[in-house]
Parts: structure tokens; sequence; C-alpha cells
């Protein structure tokens, strides 16, 4: 037997010189409360007889963002990235690659990051491309980097992403709106389409050398529990399909299958990173709702006063709610130097990617206080 085939493949991952230098972030100034939202679904809310109140008593979520219409994905990303860098030493012809990792992208080809790289002004010798995967693509991305970073091809990288609800609140709210075959219980899966916000995030990771006192990025784990990639589904996205932003989601499967798969890569991570429940001092889970947010928790038997949130103001920004919600803990206080921290992601599909850290001094730029200062509702 060849020897490669003796070999004992370890897919967690640890890192020794990478390091989150800083965090971009840009959030739309424009807010939907979800009462504005069930009032723009009076029509349906009337025949159904549905109780004012429900969307955000459902969910947690009491208001979301979205950008102007006709927002490019790639707009929001060059202003993240660039705030990223300016925050940063580094120089943007010293970045290698460039990842943009949202859902959302401006084409089907080129590749988003293509015109992100041109905006920004990265070298020409870097690498650019996109990565998707619901809600994990930035965490994605980040390993992606790191990887390319601790094997010593690069010095460091940017990934970046902007998910743009507008399209996807309008375009649902018009279709329940005109379906009078709906009934309470045949608009449930597209309850999950309403909590839906908009945001943008970059995160640049670099070589510890030129980094020694940011955020290492220690430890990486994933579980792919893909059997149940069916829970959360949009419409076909391909050559010459009509692309319209509609989503059907089985909410309680989804819930209950992202919590188990959530819980064994949680299990991975203490394992991994030899601690216990009760060192780590800061978790930010993916920001889903309330209920998620409580059952993954108790799941995980962590506690609530350590967990950072940021989707009663921001709603479910998909690939960018973690990353967002970390930028949020480090300018609220919760997340400070020195605090272990568990990054704890979870994407349809179902996939979880999650991240172990004892913190840094990581920048963060942007306008992140719209979250600490804005009111609930």
């Amino acid at each position: 037997m060849h020897p490669i085939y003796d070999l004992k493949f370890e897919f967690n991952l640890r890192f020794k010189h990478v390091c989150i230098e800083a965090i971009g972030v840009q959030l739309p100034t424009e807010v939907w409360s979800s009462l504005e939202v069930e009032n723009k679904l009076l029509p349906l809310y009337q025949r159904l007889k549905l109780p004012e109140g429900r969307l955000e008593l459902m969910s947690g979520i009491a208001q979301r963002r979205v950008w102007a219409p006709g927002t490019l994905p790639s707009t929001p990303s060059i202003a993240s990235g660039r705030m990223a860098i300016e925050a940063s030493e580094i120089k943007p012809e010293d970045i290698g690659c460039l990842i943009h990792a949202s859902v959302c992208r401006d084409f089907l080809e080129p590749a988003t990051a293509s015109r992100v790289h041109h905006g920004i002004g990265l070298s020409s010798e870097c690498w650019v491309y996109d990565v998707s995967n619901a809600c994990l693509g930035l965490l994605n991305g980040a390993v992606q980097i790191a990887n390319l970073i601790e094997s010593g091809v690069i010095r460091a990288g940017l990934v970046v992403g902007t998910e743009n609800s507008r399209p996807l609140l309008e375009q649902t709210i018009q279709a329940l709106n005109q379906d009078q075959q709906l009934t309470r219980k045949s608009v449930k899966p597209a309850f999950a389409s309403l909590t839906i916000g908009s945001g943008s995030c970059a995160w640049l990771l670099t070589h510890r050398e030129l980094s020694p006192a940011a955020t290492p990025l220690q430890f990486a784990v994933t579980e792919a529990r893909t059997e149940h990639h069916h829970l959360c589904m949009s419409d076909q996205d391909s050559a010459g399909a009509g692309m319209q932003p509609l989503m059907e989601t089985d909410s309680e499967t989804l819930m209950a299958e992202g919590i188990r798969t959530g819980q064994a890569a949680f299990d991975r991570l203490l394992h991994e990173t030899g601690w216990e429940r009760e060192q780590i001092e800061q978790t930010v889970c993916h920001q889903v709702g309330s209920r998620h947010r409580i059952g993954m928790l108790e799941a995980m038997q962590l506690s609530t006063e350590r967990d950072h949130v940021t989707f009663p103001k921001l709603g479910n920004t998909g690939s960018v709610a973690l990353p967002i919600s970390v930028a949020s803990a480090v300018a609220s206080g919760d997340l400070r130097p020195g605090m272990r921290a568990a990054m704890l992601g979870i994407g349809s599909g179902i996939n979880s990617v999650m991240l172990g850290t004892t913190w840094g001094e990581t920048k963060v730029a942007g306008n992140v206080d719209l979250i600490l200062h804005s009111p609930a509702s």
C-alpha cells in the first residue's frame, strides 16, 4: 500500500501563525421594523386574521436594515473591505487573497470578488474568487485564507461579503399578499424570509509576524449533516433562470437538526481546544432568532449571559451575521483582549463551522455603533 493511504487525516485545524488583524463593518441606514413589515402584509394578515406583533414575538427580531434599491453587493463590500485595511497597518498591495463570500452576489459571472478587488485596488498577483456556503461563507473564506497564510503562500488576506435582504423581503411580501390560497399552515415556510436583514463585513487576516498583538485564529472545526440539505432552499440560481429571490424553509426541522449539527461541532471544538465549557468567556452564535439561540446554548450547556447577540436589531444577516456580531461584541466591550472566545457558526445545508481563539487587539472600523445606539424597536 502506498504510504499516503496509511495516513490518518485530521479535518480539524490548528493555526500557529494566523491573526485577525481588523474587521470592517458597513450597515445600511434604512430600518424596517417588524411592525412595518406586518403593515406591508396587511392584506394577508386581514384575510388570515393573524395577530399584530406575531413576527417579533416568534423571532425576537424587532427590526432589520435594508440597502437602497439597486445596491449591488460589491459596493458595500468595497467599503467594508477598505475600512478593515485602513484600520490596519497592512498595505493593499500586501494582500495576497481576496474572497467574496456572501450568499448575495452581483452576477452569476464574473465573480463578485473581481469588482471588489478592482474597487479596493489590490495587487494583480492577488488570488481573487467567490465562495458560497449559505450563512457560513465568510467563516469558510476565513479558514481558506488562514490555510494560505499558515502554509506560507500569502502573508495577508481579506474575506468580505454583503447580504442584501431588500429584494427577498419585497418579493416575499408581494407573493404572500397575492396568493389567495395561503392558509395559516401553508404560510409558515415563508416566515424565515421575513426575518432577513442586510449588512456588510470584512475580516483582514495576517501572518502573526505582521500583527503580533492581533487576535490569533487558533482553532477551526467543521461538521457536515448534508442529508438535511433540502430544509432551506431558495429558487433556482442558474443561467437563464428567473432568479426571483424567494425561499422556503422548514423552520422547525431546520432548527432541530441545526442544533444537533452544532452540538456535534461544539463537542469537537472542545476536544480540539482542550477547553472546558466554563472556560469559554464569550460566545457568538449565528444570528437566527431567539428560539434558535436559546436552543443552541441549552444544547451546548452554555450561558446566555456570555453570548453576544445582534439579531434583535439586524435580523438574520446570513453569512455576515456572525462576523458582524463579533465586531459588535468588541465595540460593546463584551469581547476583550485575553478572553477565550468561541464563534459558533451554523448554515443551511446543514453545515457547521466553529472557531476558537483567545482574543487580542483586533481593530474594528465602520458604523457598527448603529447596533449599539439604535433602539431595539
